[in-house]
């Protein structure tokens, strides 16, 4: 079987690791920013609110999140949206797009116990049963979780009882490495069609994702599996077998592939930042002013402790990125 089958099986096979809820936390096999404070949703909200007062996003517009998981994540950008602007909250149009049934239902009944009827929601298994004119679309954590081929000069991997093995790579597999210029590591797949999707869904969109990756081709493996906060480098275990579908299994996302894939899909610009400047960029600093001004010194010293984290270059401020593009 071919690494990127046996992956996408991995994945999100009828008994994939993603096809159930995962806990996200001390108790799961990873943090997430979502998961270290409520403040990275507002920082979020902070953009939304920004992009609508300058007009860059319509006031009626669809904010749209892919990959939610719990709907944790828009549930914080939106009670973050109705501190800022509350007026937001009636105009804006709420969406997941989620293929995974039962996602769908813990997103749906966590966010109708948040929130009621007071926002206007949609979720959906798919992009294209979202349709409009002006679109924000977010997603944390998503781009590493595409499948992807191993490649190794004219080789790539397939996977034989758990074992990883390596044959002559086919013409396809070859002509797309020596276009992105993967000489050694992985061949992400379904960025093209993803950039294109969101094109065909909205006349115009402004596109947010956070994730950890890297700017340019490292031609080496990142590939590894996350088993209770623990990182396996795939190469490093004599099978796959013991961790297949109960761990996550990852690598560094390639957000040059993923810009050329938005640009080449009609996306007008493109940009990578550090996660830590693009926090701050889009009103983290002023938001725990706020929070302090109304919570109190007390609280806002024990949040900023969370915080911290997001920014810190050690941690997840430089690891991780922010890819923003629009047309």
């Amino acid at each position: 079987m071919r690494f990127s089958d046996y992956a996408r099986e991995w994945l999100y096979g009828e008994n994939g690791y993603y096809r159930s809820y995962k806990t996200i936390g001390q108790s799961g096999d990873f943090y997430t920013s979502v998961s270290l404070t409520p403040f990275f949703g507002g920082a979020i909200a902070s953009h939304i609110v920004r992009m609508a007062r300058s007009g860059t996003l319509a006031e009626n517009a669809v904010a749209c999140e892919f990959g939610a998981h719990d709907g944790r994540l828009i549930a914080d950008a939106i009670q973050f949206i109705y501190t800022l602007e509350p007026s937001l909250i009636k105009s804006l149009k709420f969406a997941i797009v989620e293929p995974i049934a039962e996602l769908r239902r813990i997103q749906s009944e966590y966010l109708t116990a948040s929130f009621g009827d007071a926002i206007d929601l949609l979720i959906a298994p798919s992009i294209d049963q979202i349709k409009a004119k002006s679109a924000f679309v977010y997603a944390n954590e998503l781009f590493d979780a595409f499948s992807f081929e191993l490649i190794d000069g004219g080789k790539m991997a397939f996977v034989e009882d758990g074992r990883i093995v390596w044959r002559a790579a086919d013409n396809e597999t070859t002509k797309r490495a020596n276009a992105l210029g993967v000489e050694r590591g992985e061949l992400f797949l379904g960025y093209e069609t993803f950039a294109r999707a969101l094109v065909n869904s909205f006349e115009k969109c402004e596109f947010l994702a956070f994730d950890y990756g890297i700017d340019a081709p490292r031609n080496d493996f990142s590939a590894r599996i996350y088993a209770a906060h623990k990182s396996v480098p795939i190469f490093e275990t004599a099978t796959l077998e013991p961790f297949f579908a109960k761990s996550d299994l990852t690598a560094d996302a390639p957000f040059w592939h993923i810009r050329r894939a938005f640009l080449d899909a009609g996306f007008t610009s493109a940009e990578i930042k550090n996660q830590n400047d693009a926090l701050l960029e889009m009103g983290l600093a002023d938001l725990l002013e706020l929070y302090q001004e109304k919570a109190g010194f007390n609280a806002y010293q024990k949040e900023i402790g969370r915080v911290r984290a997001l920014l810190d270059p050690a941690q997840l401020g430089e690891r991780f990125k922010r890819f923003a593009a629009s047309y």
